[in-house]
């Protein structure tokens, strides 16, 4: 049986609340935080994960390299990190690059992800060989021309929070291997 895990619930200003058990605050539609990890390698490719397909909500979708929430008291960054770690079972240098609040309704299961996403980028090289499948089903290295092409024919296949950074990160040109190395010079 699994533990109950916590959200940090929050305002538009992301001023805490308190907490609220992950599945209730998913069924009431509560604003919580959360946080998505974009990874790229040194070719510019984009490493996408296929959320494992019982996952609690958006099972089976294709997304950003990593999601999750900080638990009370860790910083998005710390979680970041943590989960990382927990999903995809490497670890790498992030950087925070901006928030946005969102809201989606899974059809399937009704559950409703309110959230204040803070977006973060890093760069891996390695194998990625300690997937967690409990979360995750797949991951695939991906040429973000061949990403856009398959969000224009399968929209559906992937979930809105990724759709929606990823917009961002491209109206913010980050999306170029020039813009991502400049980053990490910064």
């Amino acid at each position: 049986m699994m533990a109950e895990e916590y959200v940090v619930l929050v305002d538009k200003k992301g001023n805490v609340l308190g907490t609220e058990e992950k599945i209730a605050a998913h069924q009431k539609g509560l604003l919580h935080t959360a946080f998505s990890i974009f990874i790229f390698n040194d070719k510019g490719q984009m490493l996408l994960q296929q959320r494992a397909f019982d996952k609690y909500h958006f099972g089976g979708m294709w997304s950003n390299s990593c999601c999750s929430h900080p638990r009370m008291g860790e910083t998005a960054m710390d979680a970041a990190h943590r989960r990382l770690q927990e999903e995809l079972g490497f670890d790498t240098e992030l950087k925070e690059l901006f928030s946005f609040i969102y809201r989606a309704e899974d059809e399937e299961t009704k559950l409703i992800e309110h959230e204040l996403d803070t977006v973060f980028i890093g760069v891996y090289n390695d194998s990625i060989d300690n997937l967690n499948y409990e979360e995750v089903n797949a991951v695939k290295w991906i040429d973000i021309y061949q990403l856009f092409l398959e969000l224009d024919l399968y929209p559906d296949r992937f979930t809105y929070w990724f759709k929606t950074a990823l917009l961002e990160l491209r109206n913010k040109k980050l999306l170029s291997s020039t813009a991502i190395q400049q980053l990490f010079k910064e």
